[in-house]
């Protein structure tokens, strides 16, 4: 026991790993609360693709001021590509998905060629893509701090709005909602959670922190409130069983880790614990049930649930 213990709090006693650690779990409570309604929309595709499109940002902002200016192309990368997203997806042009792709393809493409024109083009890429999270820096960590009272402060102030559009876009559009807007909300909320995210474990993985511990939560549970919070549980939790993993590997065994990498498969393994906990207790959800958003819409709003299937999302918000 307290090998094991050791294991998992002597490596945070070295600053550079504390701050790391930090990070990793800031990082990882983050995307656990914004990936449930990544989850819940079935949005996993346009967050890939808007890990993607941060990409040409990240490049320029170091072309231009170094590690200091990453985060700001990455945010303005971000943000254009989320309003550039939504847009498309709304005027029907085209499709969603060849919207994504077209997107995905075409910004990381720019970041491509802007990269390949520097000297140290494969250090540069490969820290990038893939992040150096053990290089976190006090700046870094104000930056996800700020990035994190965001958008827990927007998530709180838009609750209700953003989980009627979750369970029923129709009621909400019905009701007068702008769900355009919400659309946009949304999309702007995972940008930045990438933005915070890709000077860490890069544009590459940043994507399952948003995904890996909000779908394993939703096999432990289809209630909203623990949804939330055990997400961003298992997001932070991955973040620390990942970097005491790779810590150990490397100085222990003389094994070569990416730290960033690792915290990725530390959240899968989660994953694959959470599917093994579903199977076995016989609660595997194939979809939501159908009672689902009334019931949680209802307690949201302070209204009785009633019975089973019986309101809709719109019902639930309206009280009828």
């Amino acid at each position: 026991m307290n090998t094991v213990l050791g294991l998992l709090v002597d490596p945070f006693t070295l600053p550079f790993m504390a701050r790391a650690l930090a990070q990793a779990v800031l990082l990882g409570v983050l995307g656990g609360v914004v990936g449930v309604l990544v989850v819940l929309r079935r949005l996993a595709f346009v967050t890939e693709a808007l890990t993607h499109t941060v990409f040409p940002g990240v490049v320029v902002g170091f072309a231009v001021g170094q590690t200091g200016g990453v985060l700001w192309g990455a945010l303005v990368a971000g943000l254009a590509s989320a309003a550039l997203f939504t847009v498309l997806a709304r005027r029907e042009l085209v499709t969603e998905d060849a919207s994504l792709a077209i997107l995905l393809t075409g910004f990381f493409a720019v970041g491509v060629i802007v990269v390949s024109r520097r000297r140290s083009y494969t250090s540069d890429l490969t820290a990038f893509l893939f992040g150096r999270i053990l290089a976190t820096d006090t700046g870094q960590l104000v930056a996800t701090l700020a990035v994190f009272a965001v958008v827990v402060a927007v998530l709180a102030a838009l609750r209700k709005e953003l989980l009627l559009r979750a369970f029923d876009p129709q009621g909400a559009t019905a009701m007068g909602y702008p769900v355009a807007r919400l659309d946009l909300v949304v999309n702007l909320l995972v940008a930045l959670v990438v933005v915070a995210g890709v000077r860490a474990v890069g544009t590459v993985l940043v994507v399952a922190l948003l995904v890996v511990p909000a779908a394993a939560a939703r096999l432990l549970t289809d209630r909203l409130g623990p949804l939330v919070a055990l997400a961003a549980l298992l997001g932070a939790l991955g973040g620390w069983l990942g970097l005491a993993a790779s810590f150990e590997a490397s100085l222990g065994y003389g094994v070569r880790l990416a730290s960033g990498a690792t915290v990725v498969l530390a959240l899968v393994g989660l994953y694959l614990a959470a599917l093994l906990t579903s199977v076995l207790t016989a609660r595997l959800p194939h979809h939501l049930p159908h009672h689902l958003p009334g019931r949680v819409l209802g307690r949201v709003l302070g209204r009785p649930p009633g019975r089973a299937g019986d309101r809709t999302g719109s019902q639930a918000v309206s009280g009828r």
